[in-house]
């Protein structure tokens, strides 16, 4: 079984990999004593996933590894935060969440366009595939539930639950990841 490496720590993504790379061995950069830091300064989330997979599968001698970066953007905010989600404030996920509440109180629900983005970059190196997956719904007033991570508790769906609100199960039958994972697995069945 072919391996491949994911660039990431995260247990819940390196489960959600495992699940839907099913025909390969998905391995952690920690299971291989690897770490390595790869600075996110591209402009798009596209351009962080390559730039981390290339890296990454250049310093494994051309081993093939998997990179994402994720994030949201606000169509109120003109896309903010974008690609700086996790950097543009320093607090905790749910300080920055209530933050965002803050910077949106008082706008009307039609306003409040989210989009939850994905880029997944697959490289051995030499040659790079790219998915991008997206789900939208609407910023919520206030932070709600309790499962997830990140911005899932102000992340409002069409049904008015938060992804926090709703079965990891749910999450994971709709989540950007998903989408990319899959589009991904699609890719490399055509590429390779």
């Amino acid at each position: 079984m072919e391996e491949i490496v994911i660039a990431s720590n995260n247990k819940e993504k390196i489960k959600e990999a495992k699940e839907i790379l099913k025909n390969y061995k998905v391995i952690s950069m920690e299971e291989l004593g690897i770490d390595i830091d790869v600075e996110e300064d591209k402009e798009t989330f596209e351009g962080n996933a390559i730039k981390k997979a290339e890296t990454i599968a250049k310093t494994l001698n051309g081993k093939l590894c998997i990179a994402d970066d994720s994030g949201i953007e606000i169509e109120y905010l003109d896309g903010f935060p974008g690609v700086f989600t996790k950097r543009w404030n320093k607090g905790t996920d749910r300080e920055r969440n209530i933050a965002i509440i803050e910077k949106m109180k008082g706008v009307p629900k039609d306003k409040r366009k989210i989009s939850f983005i994905t880029a997944i970059a697959l490289s051995d190196g030499k040659e790079t595939i790219c998915e991008v997956g997206k789900i939208d719904g609407y910023v919520a007033e206030d932070v709600r539930g309790e499962n997830g991570f990140g911005f899932d508790e102000i992340f409002e769906l069409e049904n008015g639950k938060t992804l926090a609100q709703i079965s990891e199960e749910e999450k994971n039958k709709i989540s950007a990841r998903k989408i990319a994972l899959e589009s991904l697995k699609k890719s490399i069945a055509l590429n390779l």
